[in-house]
């Protein structure tokens, strides 16, 4: 991460909203925004202060009282409006995204949709936010839940996908009554805002969203303030455990969605091309800056002999600035970005892997500038190698040779990670047992990543999880909800007294 700097370079400010209203920053502390595909200055992010993380959350305390009890009806049509406005602003936002994050125009756009999708699950609240009741559970007594909100909650997210995160975020945590603190990444902060002005359009009132920009000073006044009940964080794993650490020692409700280390089981009797195109898409695709991309295929018995193919499935990738046509891969997100994976690339020929495709150093015509790494293919690769022990996050995929499924199967479940996992098949009983054994959370049956749709929850486990509940689903109005069981008795007036009960039961 670039270190904050003091302004100089007159490009625009992004704001801080706080209150309802877009806010110029006091901060003397600024980062810029750049294009990864050329380098261009986009604009200037803030490192906000602590009296204007302070503004924030004391603003959000105060419009949650009335928020919490703002009808449930009220609160899903604002969700109704706003996944309205991102569909007809999709354009818009795709184009922000690309510029300061440098995906593909077709895979911003996916990464609005995938947002998209939560916040139309958000505007099903009132049937998500059901309690539940059990009628005359003794003589006269019914017992009934409601899920109530828990106050001002916060979210930490990801530069990776600055819009979809955000959108698991905010919507399903406002909807369910609470009011938030958004601290999205500095990077590429841009998009998001511009979802925040959806929102405000939408008829989200001042005070239940806001957001505030930084760097590891404004997370950890988050994960310290003591009126923030809540935090949702995606990122690495060691920002991750820091904030969990830090916010659960403060009290809080964490949940951190964290690094991971995907494979995919290629079994020789699974359709080759749809196989190829599969792994080269999920491997490459986003320059595998994705924390579900798929980074390690371990072909089983003659699929090992699938390597020339995929290499040159590989090479008919298109790697350029993501406007361009046709683009397959963008740029890495940084010029930081580019030398770590440069760099992960370099030790893994020193340690002894075979460089089946080396994607260092592309000529890409108009972009001499871009943060640039083409696909690039290992085969050979063991544990203990840093390609493969390192989480990457570039257009890099390791292979790993195995006798057959049970032994795949066992490589697998040794990582500590357990993002998600794929395997390529025709055969249904090799699925099943697949499904089965493997121990990771979300798992893809010629699916090669495996993100469910929001009426499921996301479900990374092991080391890629920290926190028992994840974001949006069934998952998230519980981790954004707190349960509240009633029992009661009414008596009529001309009802006699059964004396006083000393026990615990009830009769």
């Amino acid at each position: 991460m670039n270190a904050p700097t003091s302004a100089k370079v007159l490009a625009p400010t992004v704001k801080l909203l706080i209150n309802g209203q877009m806010v110029e920053s006091q901060t003397t502390q600024w980062r810029d925004v750049v294009n990864p595909a050329t380098q261009e200055v986009l604009a200037r992010v803030p490192f906000a202060t602590p009296q204007e993380v302070d503004a924030a959350v004391a603003n959000a305390k105060q419009a949650f009282k009335t928020w919490k009890k703002t009808p449930i009806g009220a609160r899903a049509r604002i969700f109704l409006k706003l996944q309205q406005l991102i569909r007809e602003n999709m354009k818009e936002l795709a184009a922000l995204l690309t510029a300061e994050q440098g995906k593909t125009l077709p895979d911003a756009e996916g990464d609005v949709f995938r947002g998209l999708e939560v916040v139309e699950h958000a505007a099903n609240i009132g049937t998500l936010q059901l309690g539940e009741l059990a009628n005359n559970v003794a003589n006269g007594v019914d017992t009934y839940s409601i899920l109530q909100p828990l106050g001002v909650c916060a979210g930490i997210t990801p530069f990776n996908f600055p819009a979809m995160i955000p959108l698991w975020m905010f919507p399903m945590a406002i909807a369910t009554g609470n009011t938030f603190i958004l601290k999205p990444s500095e990077q590429d902060p841009m998009v998001t805002m511009r979802l925040a002005e959806l929102a405000l359009e939408a008829g989200v009132p001042p005070g239940v969203l806001n957001v505030v920009h930084g760097g590891e000073d404004v997370v950890n006044a988050i994960c310290d303030h003591p009126d923030i009940k809540a935090i949702s964080f995606v990122g690495s794993t060691k920002v991750g455990t820091h904030v969990y650490n830090r916010a659960s020692l403060a009290g809080k409700r964490v949940q951190c969605m964290m690094g991971a280390k995907n494979h995919a089981i290629v079994l020789p009797d699974a359709n080759k091309e749809q196989t190829l195109n599969a792994l080269a898409g999920a491997a490459f695709g986003a320059a595998g800056q994705r924390c579900m991309a798929l980074s390690v295929a371990v072909l089983v018995g003659e699929a090992q002999k699938w390597i020339p193919d995929l290499v040159e499935k590989a090479k008919t990738l298109k790697v350029s600035g993501g406007t361009e046509p046709g683009t397959d891969v963008g740029p890495l997100v940084s010029c930081q970005a580019l030398s770590r994976v440069e760099g992960l690339i370099d030790r893994g020929l020193a340690e002894g892997a075979t460089l089946e495709l080396d994607g260092r150093k592309p000529c890409i015509p108009g972009y001499s500038q871009g943060n640039f790494v083409g696909p690039t293919i290992f085969s050979g690769v063991q544990r203990g190698m840093s390609i493969y022990d390192q989480e990457i996050f570039g257009p890099v995929l390791c292979l790993v040779a195995a006798e057959d499924m049970d032994q795949a199967i066992e490589f697998i479940n040794a990582n500590p990670n357990g993002n998600g996992t794929a395997i390529f098949t025709q055969s249904g009983a090799a699925a099943r047992k697949f499904q089965e054994d493997i121990d990771v959370g979300q798992v893809g049956i010629n699916v090669p990543i495996p993100v469910p749709v929001p009426l499921f929850s996301f479900t990374g486990s092991r080391a890629s999880k920290l926190g028992d509940l994840g974001p949006y689903g069934k998952q998230v109005v519980m981790f954004y909800t707190q349960t509240k069981t009633v029992t009661e008795r009414w008596f009529d007036d001309d009802v006699t007294s059964h004396g006083v009960n000393t026990t615990i039961s009830l009769k």
